[in-house]
């Protein structure tokens, strides 16, 4: 099976000295309960060939009476080729740290494989420190890599240089879609574990701590895989909407009066937005505010509406881990790459989302949330309190560590059926103790300096819809305890209602009462 060929080229127009493997035979390396760790951030910069291949030798192996499932350990999400296929397959026995495909989602909320949801910023180093085992294969995706074990990645970085180091074998997928002209673009830095830890050398989003290459031992090199794939999201993203376009104007609002007010500086400060339509929309705002200086990102993700900001001056500088735009969005970056070459940057998912640099660079973080309750939990991963959406992400290094920590979403949802504000969340991604700031459609909710009543009253007012208020208010008046007022009959009586009737606006609290 293991063939070379020396005459092989990449893009890079170099010979190599690796054994090229078709897909097939790259997939019939991997074997049963092997742990599998793969390149990328979200779906760029995911492997595309091989994870297929290793899907039908699953459904080859299930079909002969054989036990074939693997664990796969990624930077993000991944594309629809791993998580999709392998789902489909039945292959994956677990599943970390993130993930957005709906196939899987079906599977983890079926109890059909175990997932572990954890902190972008926290899986490489944890799989450093031995707390997930060993990695048997790395498969990574990248536009070229040398003799001595130096690869320019391609559009994503994810957990990519901490799998080339820790895996027993590494298989490199060369996608002939990603230009030479990449090359520059990613800042491989690695920290040291600790107790030999120092600082990461970030003091701007511009500052450059590592190498453009990340490095693998050559030996470990099992083969290279030649593929074609187009890069990016096959679609582009939802155009904004009048919510989103209500979210965005309060999001510039209340920066433009925090800058008035003195508690933020004139100059402005670096900007984190999260995944989706609402923070495409939110940073198409800042881009046509007249009172938003021009400013810098440092964030996960760069989505469509950050190539528009770079290109128009807007954006001074973008430091990301993925280029998570669509395709079309991937190839215009890449036409234009002599303009913007110096104005981004890709780094590991453990330096895009570390919280000694967010905190350093006081960062202004903006998540969604799926929903709120009236003290400023947070609930951005579980829909009624059991079935995953995505998981938590990066948001919580963010948010933890933000300048301000601010969260958006529209104030309801499902033809008005669906209040985001709720008495209690179902689920807790993220406390009342590191939540600053809940945006809506309908205004803004400053919780801070605000005692919990405080705040409630502050979201009821500023967040929630307005025929949701009365009922939050009545909630209030029906509540008692101490620092916080709860009770514990109606505590979830918008989601009771919403099961059993499909509209919260329906809620009785009389039909919930014990006592």
């Amino acid at each position: 099976m293991t063939h070379t060929i020396k005459n092989y080229k990449t893009n890079n127009r170099k010979k190599m000295i690796y054994p090229v493997f078709t897909p097939e035979e790259a997939a019939e390396y991997i074997q049963n309960g092997m742990t599998i760790g793969v390149s990328g951030f979200t779906i760029p910069g995911n492997p595309k060939v091989i994870p297929p291949a290793i899907a039908q030798k699953a459904l080859r192996e299930h079909e002969a009476g054989r036990e074939f499932k693997v664990n796969i350990l990624s930077g993000a999400s991944s594309n629809d080729q791993t998580d999709g296929e392998l789902s489909r397959a039945h292959a994956i026995n677990m599943r970390a740290p993130y993930q957005s495909s709906s196939e899987l989602r079906k599977r983890i909320n079926g109890h059909e494989l175990h997932y572990n949801d954890r902190h972008l910023s926290e899986m490489a180093e944890e799989f450093r420190k031995g707390f997930w085992g060993k990695m048997d294969v790395a498969i990574i995706e990248a536009q070229s890599i040398t003799d001595d074990g130096e690869i320019v990645l391609g559009t994503a970085v994810g957990n990519s240089p901490t799998w080339l180091q820790c895996a027993d074998k590494v298989m490199v997928e060369i996608n002939d879609q990603i230009p030479e002209t990449i090359r520059g673009l990613h800042d491989i830095y690695v920290p040291l574990d600790p107790p030999y830890r120092r600082e990461i050398p970030i003091y701007t989003p511009h500052d450059r701590a590592g190498s453009a290459t990340a490095h693998v031992d050559p030996k470990k090199v099992l083969c290279v895989v030649h593929s074609s794939m187009p890069l990016g999201k096959n679609t582009p993203f939802t155009p904004v909407d009048d919510t989103t376009l209500k979210i965005g104007a309060n999001v510039c609002d209340f920066l433009v009066n925090e800058m008035k007010q003195g508690r933020m500086p004139k100059s402005f400060l670096p900007v984190q937005s999260g995944v989706g339509n609402i923070a495409n929309a939110v940073l198409d705002a800042l881009d046509k505010s007249t009172d938003i200086p021009s400013f810098e990102i440092y964030t996960e993700v760069a989505q469509d509406t950050v190539l528009k900001l770079l290109e128009s001056g807007r954006c001074r500088f973008a430091s990301t881990c993925s280029l998570t735009m669509s395709h079309d969005k991937v190839m215009e970056f890449f036409d234009n790459i002599d303009k913007l070459h110096d104005k981004l940057l890709m780094r590991p998912s453990e330096i895009s989302n570390n919280p000694e640099v967010i905190r350093r660079l006081g960062v202004i973080s903006m998540n969604t949330a799926i929903e709120v309750d009236l003290f400023g939990n947070v609930n951005s991963s579980h829909i009624s309190g059991t079935k995953l959406m995505n998981g938590i992400g990066g948001s919580g290094d963010f948010t933890r560590n933000a300048y301000v920590s601010i969260f958006l979403c529209p104030s309801i949802k499902k033809d008005d059926c669906i209040s985001t504000i709720v008495p209690m969340v179902t689920h807790v991604d993220h406390t009342i103790h590191s939540v600053d700031v809940i945006i809506t459609d309908q205004g803004v909710a400053d919780l801070r300096a605000k005692d919990p009543i405080q705040a409630a009253e502050e979201i009821i007012e500023h967040a929630a819809a307005p025929e949701y208020r009365p009922l939050l208010r009545e909630y209030l008046k029906l509540s008692k305890g101490g620092h916080i007022v709860q009770n514990l009959d109606l505590a979830l009586s918008f989601h009771r209602t919403l099961q059993k009737e499909g509209d919260m606006r329906k809620t009785d609290y009389s039909k919930y009462m014990t006592d």
